[in-house]
């Protein structure tokens, strides 16, 4: 694909709507759909056309991404009574986005491939930020021509792009690796600044040395700067809801147990999201992970 062809996206919560405002702010045409009309209200403003289901968007575009939360919603958007699926044409491409189990990766793809429609394994990382300003990542797998036919959607939607394989499903075990990392990082900082506190050390100063130490990991200075603002008071408006750690860490698990092993801190970082969501804690933003260990001070008698 050597033009910019009309796409559409499917899901514009906080990453699909950054990737679609970070689009029309190149000149693309971006049809969008979204079951939340203040979503869809807000990105027409930039230019997008807004459609009230996934195959009316589907007709017009040739490129679909899917930017939902997962794979039941994949599912129902792709394939159901008015999925994108049943208009798309042999030769169209969609692009899956969303954090889900690669089995489900390589079902949606073998579907697809049956009415002659192209899948690109494109899970992401790196925040609505980042998506907003292109600098995101992408994990990649599909087969090189169908890569190839998607080149200038893809360099425009992210600077850092991996091709992990040829196989969909392959990049979706890797953003599982990458999230399950992820997860355990900001379970451990979140620890040690519960730690801290109790210790009687200020906060922030501990956190200057972590970043400036070998203790620094970039979700953990992203949000535990969350947990220090507003005067102490922590800022947990979510940006990343602690839901979606909650179903990353334990579809990570999962495909850990799937390959034959398990390691000693996964797990016990799903444990924490699964708690601090069942805590009442779903809604706000994963760096309330904090707050919930500081409510909990003996997690592991608490959950053994």
């Amino acid at each position: 694909m050597s033009d910019k062809v009309p796409v559409g996206m499917i899901g514009i919560g906080n990453m699909g709507g950054a990737m679609a405002a970070h689009l029309l702010a190149q000149g693309w045409q971006v049809h969008v759909h979204d079951v939340d009309d203040h979503c869809t209200k807000k990105i027409q403003d930039f230019g997008a056309f807004a459609h009230d289901c996934s195959a009316k968007l589907a007709i017009h575009c040739v490129v679909i991404i899917v930017c939902v939360v997962d794979a039941m919603q994949t599912e129902s958007v792709l394939f159901g009574p008015q999925g994108a699926a049943a208009v798309m044409q042999p030769g169209q491409t969609v692009l899956l986005c969303p954090t889900i189990a690669p089995e489900d990766v390589e079902r949606f793809a073998a579907r697809l491939a049956a009415q002659g429609l192209h899948t690109i394994d494109s899970p992401m990382s790196g925040g609505p930020a980042r998506a907003r300003d292109g600098s995101m990542s992408l994990m990649l797998a599909a087969p090189d021509a169908v890569l190839h036919g998607c080149q200038a959607l893809l360099t425009a939607l992210s600077s850092k792009r991996f091709h992990v394989s040829q196989r969909p499903g392959d990049a979706a075990r890797t953003k599982l690796v990458n999230n399950l990392l992820a997860g355990i990082n900001l379970v451990g900082a979140a620890e040690v600044m519960v730690m801290a506190q109790r210790m009687g050390l200020n906060m922030a100063t501990t956190l200057d040395v972590i970043e400036q130490s070998s203790g620094q990991s970039w979700i953990g200075s992203d949000r535990m700067k969350r947990v220090l603002a507003n005067a102490g008071a922590g800022d947990y408006a979510p940006r990343a809801h602690m839901t979606l750690l909650q179903k990353d860490t334990r579809l990570a698990v999962a495909a850990a147990q799937a390959a034959g092993f398990t390691g000693p801190l996964g797990a016990s970082a799903a444990a924490v999201f699964e708690a601090a969501s069942q805590a009442g804690m779903a809604e706000l933003d994963d760096a309330a992970v904090f707050k919930y260990l500081q409510s909990h001070h003996d997690f592991t008698r608490t959950h053994t």
